[in-house]
């Protein structure tokens, strides 16, 4: 089968031909009909990604078709349309992963290739208002905004909160999901078609954040923000505590800014202000999150679909950080 790889060449990606995967008796075989890409498969091609094992097939969103089972797997799941969950050892404490937790896409061999095989476990009935392309998008990035909005936002309708760098997949997630329950929902990027296209689709309004001055226009605005959701860090944490209202929770999932060179600690801690780390997700809030999907019949934004063969230039794609949603990728 056709599969992508991760090398120590000179251009580390290599699509290649490898064995079809060996099920295990409580595992099941899945043919992938569309996968999706995620920064973190960027920051592994760019070998900025901690313990990088080269032969690994990359990729942790996918969506596919129940091919064949285990001997310990029920035959009733042959021909189940499917989504997989990431998620490889959260452990048993759902408020913060286990030692040994990762995510599928390596060490695990993960989506990238026409079939993979995972435990039954990780399965979870593909929404039927999705399609192929919009299924493959969900898994990390839905469940990574799912958790940081909810678990630790405690995002309610009504709620004003704010999304930031908002053409990411996770953001994009973000934002549905806000709508979706009728918080108030403001952007911010540095790109003003993307907070346009935002407040074509229901936000309150946008701001682009390469303003020296917008969380001061944000904050007339909204009148202050409950929640802020952001991937970057960096200094301009300062700038979502001086526009949040009394006990608002700042939730961030990544850190690409790196750490601020100064934190503004007594307004936070005069304001009950929160700052709160968070990941992907456990288990439970998968369910959670497939189930909100379904339910409010949300739709992931897909910027682009290309054919397997040419994946690398979703790669190329991200790597240039124009895209508006997730980049999909078709067998």
């Amino acid at each position: 089968m056709k599969a992508l790889l991760i090398t120590d060449q000179q251009e580390p990606l290599l699509i290649s031909e490898i064995d079809k995967p060996k099920l295990g008796p409580n595992q099941v075989l899945v043919r992938l009909k569309a996968v999706a890409l995620n920064r973190r498969d960027q920051w592994i091609r760019q070998g900025m990604y901690p313990n990088i094992q080269f032969g690994s097939v990359l990729g942790s969103d996918g969506a596919g078709i129940v091919e064949r089972v285990g001997s310990e797997v029920s035959d009733s799941l042959i021909d189940h349309e499917v989504i997989i969950n990431p998620n490889v050892n959260w452990g048993k404490n759902e408020m913060a992963q286990s030692s040994d937790y990762s995510v599928l896409g390596m060490p695990e061999n993960g989506t990238f290739a026409e079939y993979i095989v995972v435990h039954e476990n990780r399965l979870a009935d593909k929404p039927e208002h999705l399609s192929w392309n919009e299924a493959a998008a969900l898994p990390l990035g839905g469940l990574t905004a799912f958790r940081a909005i909810f678990h630790h936002g405690h995002l309610k309708p009504g709620d004003n909160v704010l999304i930031s760098g908002v053409g990411g997949g996770v953001a994009q997630f973000a934002f549905l999901f806000s709508l979706a329950i009728g918080a108030n929902v403001y952007v911010t990027s540095g790109a003003d078609e993307k907070v346009a296209k935002c407040i074509a689709s229901g936000a309150k309004g946008g701001f682009n954040y390469k303003e020296e001055s917008w969380f001061k226009a944000a904050q007339k605005a909204s009148g202050g923000f409950d929640v802020v959701i952001d991937s970057a860090g960096g200094n301009q944490i300062n700038d979502f505590i001086k526009i949040m209202k009394p006990a608002g929770r700042i939730v961030f999932y990544g850190a690409t800014n790196g750490t601020p060179q100064k934190l503004d600690m007594f307004r936070m801690f005069w304001n009950q202000i929160t700052l709160q780390g968070s990941t992907m997700g456990n288990d439970h809030e998968f369910e959670e999150m497939v189930a909100f999907v379904k339910r409010h019949e949300v739709h992931p934004v897909i910027d682009s679909v290309r054919p397997f063969h040419d994946i690398i230039s979703a790669f190329d794609d991200m790597k240039a950080g124009k895209q508006f949603g997730k980049l999909v990728v078709t067998f």
